[in-house]
């Protein structure tokens, strides 16, 4: 099979672009921008060599991996788990806890409800419901609803929420939620779905107390291009995205009125089962062997979604939730070949655990008939990940109003095996069969967020279940905030779209990483702890020292660009560019002219692979750092240069 070379990929070359001074930054070379043109008979959007012209993969010289591959499967790239979260929640053994004799007297209580209030709002939400279960008082003042709005406000960024809708009270709002309210906390989320992957962004929405998550999509707003005065065989591709959500069809969706929270309500006050009853069996909770099972946990059990109440739509999608795998198994992992034992994020992508994808590919070990082990998914809460979670998706045959009705009242439909297609039974009326097979009967196939059939049919009864098309299930995990969130010394942090020319527009993280964060220490300083500046040269002015020693702050370390969404040739979750150092040992030129100039010249690896991610190496580039929200990278062999955007996500965190 022929390899595919996309401009995704960096180009090689050996010499600096010809707008560019010298690799010494005193001296410097002038250069002209170029005459835009068009795309008449004979033009070509490359420049040297067709990017897309698979069979110059083996041509294109490489570059040492060293860092590229090795390193990313090192433990360096595991995050701390950040001082201000509480998921996981860490439990010890009792003896382990601080206690008090009988004979001590709890003083707290008899504090101003002032001070109490204040030290109850540094307690998380489990923390409080702790505090609520040791006597009356303080269940009132943990029941006050500002603590638990200041709760809910601190998993939505981005705006203020001021309404419980459609629950009573911000406790009962974020009871409905939990334990999902991580996920617009987060808000970023990308998936290991083919190749190609996707990036959503979670939010709130007040106004319909729903979780929702949206694809984020990006296109040109104009394609054209230019060719570079400098030097005729290479070309500039212009890029204006449009960066925007696919509102038309949400990926995640969970409500506070949902079937689950109803189910909570409904059956803990319906009849209770029987010593050695097996209890109520669904999909979810069924092994693929259709062998009943004993009744999962919430944080096991897999949650129906009602995408927008689209009643008529066949497609179905489970929220579940997913547990950390131990470090020794993601090292065992690491050692692996592309997938890296199925493990998301993968190595590339910095981050404070991994868990089991099981969408693309297999484990062969595994049961071919189960998609996840149980040990894949969490029993409590101390077993949850609230860096990642999956969803479960497939097509399924709609079944009969008459088939949903008599499978509800525990009867089998004899005319269900006769020739009868063409006729479509009437709905039952609400009055004949009952006001919960009444609504099953309804909303059964848009997986309506009310209770399908009454407690008692329902815990006697197993579900009527079709049959599954393209089940699949999608693993999503989240980026830590440290990574996308720009500071004064790494000012190039943050989500990207990239241009990828036949790819499209795609999604990056770019990252930075300083010498010192590996080991966790700090800058070069003194032992006052003030940063040490590099030494004023002879007739240097205080302005030109200033802005020397600004720049060796800045330019300093390297540059990582792991793709979020990725293409049949480098997927997602892979390096896209690599800058080893920003600083002198990298340093390239200065554009003197335009459309570059004043950006500073880089060395950078581009990572190249054929279709399939097949032969994927790295070859040479350079990266032109034009502003903190826009990069150019010239792929010198294939001749043509792309640029990078910054992506405000904030900008989508509030609904219209």
């Amino acid at each position: 099979m022929a390899d595919k070379v996309r401009p995704d990929e960096d180009e090689p070359g050996e010499a600096p672009p010809a707008s560019t001074s010298s690799s010494s930054s005193n001296s410097s070379s002038s250069s002209s921008a170029g005459v835009p043109t068009g795309s008449g008979p004979g033009f070509s959007i490359w420049g040297r060599l067709d990017a897309e012209d698979e069979t110059l993969l083996p041509t294109l010289p490489t570059v040492s991996e060293d860092g590229l591959r090795n390193d990313s499967h090192g433990r360096g790239k595991m995050l701390d788990t950040s001082s201000d979260d509480y998921y996981p929640v860490r439990q010890g053994p009792a003896d382990l806890l601080p206690t008090m004799r009988a004979s001590d007297e709890c003083r707290f209580p008899s504090l101003p409800s002032e001070i109490i209030a204040h030290v109850l709002s540094y307690l998380s939400a489990v923390d409080l419901v702790s505090v609520s279960a040791t006597c009356r008082l303080l269940r009132v003042h943990a029941k006050s609803d500002h603590l638990w709005q200041a709760l809910v406000q601190s998993h939505v960024p981005g705006t203020h929420v001021t309404s419980a809708y459609p629950c009573d009270t911000f406790r009962e709002l974020y009871v409905a939620h939990d334990p999902r309210w991580f996920l617009p906390k987060y808000k970023i989320w990308f998936c290991d779905r083919d190749l190609a992957g996707k990036l959503i962004v979670v939010r709130y929405d007040q106004r319909r107390g729903c979780i929702e998550g949206y694809q984020l999509l990006a296109n040109h707003i104009r394609t054209t291009y230019q060719h570079w005065a400098a030097d005729s065989e290479v070309i500039i591709h212009a890029f204006e995205p449009e960066v925007k959500l696919h509102l038309d069809k949400p990926v995640l969706q969970l409500r506070a009125h949902s079937l689950e929270n109803l189910m909570r309500s409904t059956i803990s006050s319906g009849p209770k089962l029987p010593p050695g009853d097996p209890g109520p069996s669904s999909p979810s909770r069924l092994p693929r062997g259709g062998a009943q099972a004993r009744p999962v946990s919430r944080f096991m059990a897999e949650m129906p979604m009602p995408l927008d109440d689209r009643t008529a739509d066949t497609m179905y999608s489970n929220f579940m939730l997913a547990r950390p795998l131990p470090e020794a198994v993601v090292d065992q992992c690491w050692s692996m070949p592309f997938p890296y034992g199925n493990v998301w994020p993968p190595p590339a992508v910095p981050a404070r655990h991994r868990v089991s994808a099981a969408s693309l590919y297999q484990h062969r070990e595994r049961d071919a008939d189960r998609v996840l082990l149980a040990e894949d998914r969490p029993t409590c809460r101390a077993e949850m990940s609230d860096q990642a979670f999956r969803i479960r998706s497939w097509m399924e045959m709609r079944l009969s109003s008459r088939s949903v009705v008599f499978a509800a009242l525990g009867l089998q439909d004899e005319e269900e095996d006769e020739d009868d297609d063409d006729r479509v039974p009437a709905t039952p009326t609400t009055a004949a069969v009952g006001p919960a097979v009444g609504a099953a009967a309804n909303n059964v196939h848009g997986q309506a967020t009310r209770p399908w059939r009454s407690p008692v049919q329902f815990l006697r009864t197993p579900a009527p279940v079709g049959v599954h098309i393209g089940e699949e299930v999608t693993t999503y995990a989240t980026l830590d905030p440290a990574l996308y969130t720009p500071t004064r010394d790494k000012p190039w942090r943050g989500v990207w779209v990239g241009d990828y020319s036949g790819h499209g527009c795609e999604f990056l993280l770019i990252n930075q990483v300083h010498p010192e964060d590996a080991t966790g220490g700090r800058p070069s300083r003194d032992e006052e702890g003030t940063e040490l500046a590099p030494p004023r040269r002879a007739g240097e002015t205080e302005e030109e020292f200033l802005r020397r020693r600004e720049e060796a702050r800045v330019y300093r370390g390297r540059l990582e660009a792991v793709k979020l969404t990725g293409d049949p040739n480098v997927p997602r979750g892979e390096y896209t560019f690599v800058a080893e150092d920003l600083g002198e040992a990298g340093f390239v030129a200065v554009v003197e002219e335009e459309p570059f100039r004043g950006a500073r010249v880089v060395r950078s690896k581009g990572h190249v692979a054929g279709t399939g991610f097949l032969n994927d190496r790295y070859i040479e580039s350079q990266l032109l750092l034009i502003s903190h929200d826009r990069l150019a990278q010239y792929w010198v062999g294939f001749g043509h240069i792309s640029f990078f955007e910054r992506v405000d996500i904030d900008r989508f965190l509030v609904p219209n």
